[in-house]
């Protein structure tokens, strides 16, 4: 997390979309689901919310990675957030919260993924009217003392495109992509969010091959 309580070093375009060539091209508020082409093992099988796409790049939040052994009430007493002796007493949505390799970037900071009912002022980015990104300690210290939002994943680095990677990426058959779904980037079943992503735009995971075309 940014101690500083600083915003999320992320510029969301405001009208991308809206004509001319760039008409369709951003797709921050989608799911990138990787292609078996893809090669990259850091991202093998991996479904990302992307949080920003602009002229100037991309970033995500990987929401199928689990971070190995890190749970949440061990991270927040790590964090000096609570004590060893409160985890005990944290709320039930504060115990289950998911813990997420997020991606391959700055790996030491945390960001939460979560539902709208929850907005810190210049902290906070609204990526679409169900989804948020805060990387702030206070949405930490709110979730610890049941005052966060309803549904949120917190995650461990990012994944970060440089302008035009994304999209060269994508034309090489790297990425599928289709709209979020709130149930697959807050849902439990991460080991399942995969096959449910592909399914999600019509394709058995069963068949898909290093041959299969792009959305």
């Amino acid at each position: 997390m940014d101690p500083e309580g600083k915003r999320p070093g992320l510029v969301r375009r405001e009208s991308a979309g809206t004509g001319g060539e760039g008409e369709g091209r951003y797709l921050d508020g989608q799911l990138l689901i990787a292609m078996p082409v893809m090669g990259d093992p850091r991202f093998e099988r991996s479904v990302i919310y992307l949080c920003a796409h602009s002229a100037e790049g991309a970033m995500g939040i990987i929401v199928n990675r689990p971070a190995g052994s890190i749970d949440f009430p061990g991270l927040l007493v790590q964090l000096e957030i609570i004590k060893k002796a409160d985890q005990i007493k944290l709320p039930e949505n504060a115990e289950t919260m998911r813990v997420l390799k997020g991606g391959p970037v700055e790996t030491g900071r945390g960001f939460v993924l979560h539902s709208s009912d929850f907005f810190i002022e210049d902290a906070t980015l609204r990526i679409d009217d169900e989804i948020c990104l805060t990387a702030t300690v206070d949405i930490l210290k709110a979730i610890a003392r049941g005052a966060g939002p309803k549904h949120a994943v917190l995650a461990l680095g990012y994944a970060g495109w440089a302008a035009g990677q994304l999209e060269s990426e994508i034309q090489d058959n790297g990425w599928l992509h289709c709209d979020a779904d709130p149930d697959l980037i807050f849902g439990d079943d991460i080991e399942e969010k995969y096959n449910r992503a592909l399914r999600k735009i019509g394709i058995d995971p069963g068949m898909l091959s290093n041959e299969a075309g792009h959305a």
